[in-house]
Parts: structure tokens; C-alpha cells; sequence
């Protein structure tokens, strides 16, 4: 580079040097400089203080009376207080500067301003959104009353919602409202993108109205035993987008909302008993005798069971129904209560070991398939 050229750059760079100080500069000592640097120094320290002091004065609340209005509600401003602070803080730099015909340029001014007022703006936001915690911890309060527990999974999907439609909302105000963004014509020309995005987003949205649908009709609830599109098995979580099942092999089915809402949903967990049917085969050996008396000894056995349903009108029911090609059939049904999957496993397997029991002191026999040939010699 030459001697001339780089002149020229040092003359070129003192010009900006100069401009920046003529615009920004002009009309105002260092220590305003200073004294802005100071005030923001200050605000955030003053907003890292009250969140100290406000930790503390809630710890201490709760540690006597537990969480109350008043500890949740501080907990829950704790954060947006500092952020007010800084934009107080903002505001209050505009007093150390001078600003017009004899200062920094007026534009300059107004835009600080302006971000002062967005950043106030969203200290404001910031509480609201942070106040959803609060309306969350009544609203658990309140649905652990009742009786359903998908109603504690609604409470999540409630939270979710406030909180994207406040940020939506808050994002919108400050930008058209403060910042004057043209955010209508930005809307307005997005149209055909958002119909494209309509369309994309199809499934989403059929999967929302689905999650609706569950929630307004209530065909199962947490923990609830279902068989969905062939899934069979207990409700871990519902959302927005999809439910998941967890199957009694131990695998996680995700299924989307909107084929829940279409599907035939059998609840099982619902039914008021399991009912057992089975068909008792014993020797034709056995005989007459044996036979009425196999029929005695199942009754015998059932009537001790307390988890088997008595009710007069629904008894358990054993008859001697059937001359198989190999077996006598004896027709054994009856019900268990309450309605658990594994209960009636265990009661199934007490009734089984007492029946082989009983059988071997009777010395009937359980029958087998078998074939009897006969040859004839000629």
C-alpha cells in the first residue's frame, strides 16, 4: 500500500471516528457515559438482589407454612421483576444523556425508547407467562379431587396452551405495538405460505381435535387397561399429538389422536368383572359316579373362593355337558371381582391347584386325547 493510500484510509477512518462522535457524542461529557454504564450496572444488580431476597423470604414462608398464594405468587414474579428493573434502568439512562439540537441525535432517543418499552413490555409478558404456574398448582389442586386422573393430564395440555398463546400474543404487541413492525402486511403476505403450511400440517391438526375428542368423551383415563388398534395393554400419557399405551410385553405404542378418534376402543379396565370360561375334561373311566362327583368338588371349590363372584343372579355355573370323542366335558364358568387382570390370574391358579388336589384324593383322572385301535385277526 502505498504512502498516499494509506493517507487516505487514516483520513477516511478519522472522518467516521469524527461523524460517530458528532452524532452520539456531541453535547455530552464522559461521565454521562459513565454514569449510563453505572445506572445499568445497578438495574441488573438490583434485579439479581430482589431475586435473592425474594428466594429467601419464600424459603423461609414455606418452611413454616408450606406453599401458600402469596409464596407461589412471589416465586412466580421473582424473575420478571428483574427484567423490569433492567427496563427501569433503561429509562432512567435517558436522563443522564442530553438529546435535540444540542446533543445526541433526537432518532437515537427514540429509538432507546423504544427498546426501553419493549423491554418493559416483556417484563409484563414474562409475569403473565410466569402466572401460569400459578393458575397450574390450583388447577392440580383441584382435579386431584376428582375421581378421573385424565384430568391430571389435562392440566399439562392447559399449561402449554396459556403459555404459547401469551408468547404468541406478547411477541405480536411488541412488535406491531412498540417496535411498529408492519406486521399485518408480513401476515398478509404469508397467506399462501400458510395454506401450504395448512395442508402440511393436516395430520397435526387432526391429531389435536383428536386429543379434544378424548378429552371431552373420556373413553379411558390413566392407568386404564384398553385395547386400541390391536394395542393391548395400560395408558401412560395423552398429549396433543398422541397416546401412549404401554403393552404387556413391555413395548411403548405411540398411536396418534386421530386414529384413537376413529377407532373402536375397548376399555377393559371398565368391565365390573373378568369372566373365566373352561372345559374340565375327565376319563371316561370316571363313570357316573365320578363324574357327579367331579361336578360336586369344582362347586365345592368355587363357593370358597371369595374373589368369585356369588351374586344370585349371576352364580358360577358347572355342569356335566358334554361326551367328547375323548373325554367327558364338565362346563366350568364363573366371575372374578374386582375387575384386575393379574387378581384373576391368582385366583385362577388357586382354583386350579385345588381342583388337582381334590381330583387325587378322588382318584378321578383328567383326560388326555388318546386312541384305542383294535385289530381283528382273521
Amino acid at each position: 500500500m502505498t504512502a498516499s493510500a494509506l493517507a487516505e484510509v487514516i483520513g477516511s477512518g478519522n472522518w467516521l471516528v469524527q461523524t460517530i462522535n458528532y452524532e452520539i457524542v456531541r453535547g455530552n461529557a464522559i461521565w454521562r457515559f459513565v454514569a449510563v454504564l453505572l445506572v445499568i450496572i445497578i438495574a441488573m444488580a438490583a434485579g439479581r438482589i430482589s431475586q435473592y431476597f425474594i428466594a429467601g423470604f419464600v424459603g423461609h414462608r414455606e418452611g413454616k407454612g408450606g406453599t401458600t398464594a402469596v409464596t407461589l405468587l412471589l416465586k412466580c414474579l421473582s424473575k420478571p421483576i428483574s427484567v423490569a428493573l433492567f427496563a427501569v434502568g433503561l429509562f432512567a439512562c435517558q436522563i443522564c444523556l442530553v438529546f435535540g439540537d444540542n446533543g445526541i441525535d433526537p432518532k437515537i432517543g427514540l429509538y432507546w425508547m423504544k427498546v426501553a418499552q419493549a423491554v418493559g413490555a416483556i417484563a409484563v409478558a414474562y409475569a403473565i407467562y410466569r402466572m401460569v404456574d400459578f393458575v397450574e398448582y390450583y388447577l392440580l389442586l383441584w382435579t386431584s379431587k376428582a375421581k378421573t386422573k385424565l384430568d391430571d393430564m389435562l392440566v399439562p395440555i392447559i399449561r402449554k396452551s396459556l403459555r404459547v398463546t401469551i408468547a404468541i400474543i406478547a411477541a405480536l404487541w411488541i412488535a406491531d405495538g412498540i417496535l411498529e413492525a408492519n406486521i399485518r402486511t408480513i401476515l398478509l403476505s404469508a397467506g399462501v405460505g400458510g395454506i401450504a403450511v395448512a395442508l402440511a400440517a393436516k395430520e397435526t391438526i387432526a391429531n389435536f381435535f383428536g386429543s379434544i375428542t378424548i378429552f371431552a368423551d373420556r373413553p379411558f383415563q390413566i392407568d386404564d387397561l384398553v385395547k386400541i388398534d390391536g394395542h393391548f395393554g395400560p395408558v401412560e400419557d395423552v398429549g396433543f399429538r398422541s397416546t401412549r399405551v404401554r403393552t404387556l410385553d413391555g413395548h411403548l405404542v405411540t398411536i396418534p389422536n386421530s386414529i384413537i378418534a376413529n377407532s373402536i376402543i375397548e376399555n377393559v379396565s371398565k368391565r365390573p368383572f373378568i369372566r373365566r370360561t373352561s372345559n374340565i375334561t375327565i376319563t371316561y373311566d370316571s363313570g357316573h359316579t365320578k363324574a357327579k362327583r367331579a361336578v360336586e368338588i369344582i362347586k365345592e371349590i368355587l363357593a370358597d373362593v371369595p374373589e368369585v363372584n356369588t351374586d344370585p343372579e349371576n352364580p358360577p355355573r358347572v355342569y356335566f355337558n358334554e361326551f367328547n370323542d375323548c373325554s367327558l366335558n364338565i362346563y366350568m364358568s364363573y366371575w372374578v371381582r374386582p375387575a384386575d387382570y393379574w387378581l384373576y390370574h391368582e385366583v385362577n391358579q388357586r382354583v386350579n391347584l385345588d381342583m388337582m388336589r381334590r381330583f387325587e384324593v378322588e382318584k378321578i383322572e383328567f383326560a388326555f386325547p388318546t386312541q384305542t385301535l383294535y385289530v381283528k385277526k382273521e
